[in-house]
Parts: structure tokens; C-alpha cells; sequence
């Protein structure tokens, strides 16, 4: 009976490392995240250390007599991506530390309790590497409009998201931060009746409760507004979360913690929002170049300025292919004019 216990950890054992090894790679290669390569990497040295702790285990395998090994299903020759081949690997990692620890407890409750430890920091390294790696389901939208009522004529919000969205906005972010919930709720239910028919994706600005609640595509958090890690956590993937950034360390940040997309910028000088460093078109120049998330650049756009950031090109990387506004097009006479204009410069 022991002998059949040690091929069943043996087994695990070799499952735990290889998925290990997966993740890792994926750490190293993929994400270019040396801290977390380095917890996968001492993770796997300490699951190797354990294991010699067993006397007969390796003396115990007998791979031609293992009927599991010709056993394969169909959704394990398949990965869609490079993203759900490191969920597969996590998954495997949690189920095989299970597996040692429950068969290790008929005969070393020490070795079990050890092996629990590491199933516990595998757990935690695995949400981690995941929130890494699936990000980025962002569309790259073309034009985001920040609507804010009191920056409207009339205070009439909905006309000039109408406008913004005939004249080619693609994406619509609710902002009224001294709006109580109610109300908040009501305007981003009306905001989502709207836009939903018509392809246009709605952001809530700060509010991740009130995104659910209505139905939007996603929140957009500040830099000290609720952590994106935690809002990630709770409402998993049923949101899109931005991220404002404003230095390649927050946006690296931001894809650590399971960000989809990164607000860039401030560009130039707003009076919508102070602002005591513009980081300008040098720090959009880092972001092309580094590319892992979609992109809005944002911070005092206008016509007059937008030439540029779509300058990009010359630089020897992906040009800019995003931008947020707010007060350009909500405060303008014609805003669905302004809006045409902006797309075209962009894209004409």
C-alpha cells in the first residue's frame, strides 16, 4: 500500500514541477516580471526540497505500468492562448499539492502540514500571475468622451453624448464624482440604454458597484481610488478595469494588479483636472514602446495639440491609437464637429 502512495505523490510531484516551470516561464518571458519569476522559482526549489524528504520516492515510479498515461481529453490538446495555458498549469499545480498533501497524511503529517503551506502560497501566486495574464480585454477604443454635466451647455449630458457618439466616440466615461449613488445609478443606467444598442462601451468613473449595477463595460480607477487588485478580487471579470497612469512603474503596476487598460498621460496642461507634473508625449513615447495594454492618452487634448501625439510614428513605434477628452468636446458649441475632427486627424 505505501508503494502505491509514494507513485501517487511521485506522480503529483512531477505535475506540481512541471507546472511550476510553466508559469514561470510565463513570469519571465511573457511578462518580464523578475519578483514574481523569482516566488515561482523559489516556490519550485522548495516543493524539490520537501520531496527529498521521502525515502523510495522516485525508486516507487513505474511510468510503463501507469494506466493514466495513454488517458487524454480533448481540452487538454487544445490551448487558445498563451493565457490559458498558464490557468491550466496553475489549476494543475493546486490540484496536484492537493493530492500529495491528502495521500502524505496516511503516513508524515509533517510533510503534509509543509506541502498545505506551499498549496496555500501557490494559491496566492497563482491569482497573481493570472491577474497578469488575462488582462488586456479592453477593445483599443479610438475616442473616449468624459462626460461631466457641469461641463455642458445647459447642463444638457445627454445631448452631447448623442453628439459625441454620431460624430464617432467609441467608448463614453461617466464622471460625477459629488453625485450621490441614486442619482449616479439612474444616469449610468440612461447612459447604458443609450450606448449599448449602438456598439459604444460605458466606463464609470471610481465606481465599481454602480458599473455592475447598471450594466456597464467596465470602471476606470485613479491612482488613489480603490485598489485595482481588490476590485479585481470582487467583481473578477465581470468588469473592465482602467487604470490612470502617468510613469511606466504604474502602468507595469497596473498590469500586475489585473488592469485592462491604462489611462496615459497628463499630455499637457487641463483645467479640467490639476495636474503638478505634466508627463507629456515622453511619457507616451515609453508606453508605445512597452505596448502590453491598451491605451488612452489623456490630459488637455485638443485639435491644436493632437498633431503632437500622433507624431508617434516617428518615434519607431506604435503610434498612439487612443485618447481620452472631457472638456474639448462636452464644453464645445458642436460637439459631434469636434469630435469628426479629432477622429479624422487620428485616422483620416
Amino acid at each position: 500500500m505505501i508503494n502505491d502512495v509514494l507513485r501517487i505523490i511521485d506522480a503529483n510531484a512531477n505535475r506540481a514541477r512541471e507546472a511550476l516551470r510553466v508559469m514561470e516561464e510565463a513570469a519571465r518571458f511573457l511578462l518580464d516580471d523578475a519578483g514574481l519569476t523569482e516566488n515561482l522559482k523559489q516556490m519550485r526549489h522548495n516543493l524539490a526540497h520537501q520531496l527529498t524528504k521521502i525515502d523510495g520516492l522516485q525508486a516507487a515510479r513505474d511510468t510503463p505500468g501507469d494506466v493514466g498515461t495513454s488517458i487524454e481529453i480533448d481540452s487538454e490538446r487544445n490551448r487558445a492562448s498563451a493565457g490559458e495555458v498558464v490557468i491550466a498549469a496553475g489549476k494543475r499545480l493546486s490540484e496536484s499539492l492537493r493530492a500529495i498533501e491528502e495521500y502524505s497524511k496516511t503516513f508524515d503529517t509533517d510533510f503534509a502540514a509543509a506541502i498545505e503551506q506551499l498549496r496555500y502560497q501557490g494559491y496566492e501566486i497563482e491569482q497573481r500571475i493570472n491577474l497578469a495574464m488575462l488582462p488586456g480585454q479592453a477593445p483599443q477604443w479610438k475616442l473616449c468622451v468624459l462626460i461631466s454635466e457641469s461641463l455642458c451647455p445647459g447642463r444638457d449630458w445627454m445631448k452631447v453624448v448623442r453628439a459625441a457618439i454620431e460624430g464617432g466616440a467609441d467608448c463614453i466615461q461617466l464622471r460625477e464624482k459629488q453625485m450621490d449613488a441614486r442619482e449616479l445609478l439612474a444616469r449610468a443606467q440612461e447612459l447604458v440604454e443609450l450606448c449599448r444598442p449602438r456598439s459604444v462601451s460605458v466606463i464609470i468613473n471610481d465606481r465599481p458597484d454602480i458599473a455592475v449595477l447598471a450594466g456597464a463595460n467596465g470602471v476606470h480607477l485613479g491612482q488613489t481610488d480603490l485598489p485595482c487588485t481588490q476590485v479585481r478580487r470582487q467583481f473578477q471579470h465581470r468588469l473592465l478595469i482602467g487604470v490612470s497612469t502617468c510613469s511606466m512603474d504604474q502602468a507595469q503596476q497596473a498590469l500586475r494588479d489585473g488592469a485592462d487598460y491604462c489611462g496615459v498621460g497628463p499630455m499637457f496642461n487641463t483645467t479640467t483636472k490639476h495636474k503638478d507634473v505634466i508627463v507629456g508625449p515622453a511619457y507616451l513615447k515609453q508606453y508605445l514602446a512597452w505596448n502590453r495594454l491598451p491605451h488612452l492618452a489623456i490630459g488637455g487634448i485638443t485639435p491644436d495639440n493632437l498633431n503632437e501625439l500622433t507624431d508617434a510614428g516617428d518615434w519607431g513605434v506604435r503610434g498612439i491609437r487612443g485618447i481620452a477628452v472631457s472638456s474639448v468636446i462636452c464644453s464645445a458649441n458642436d460637439p459631434k464637429a469636434i469630435t469628426q475632427r479629432i477622429i479624422n486627424m487620428m485616422y483620416g
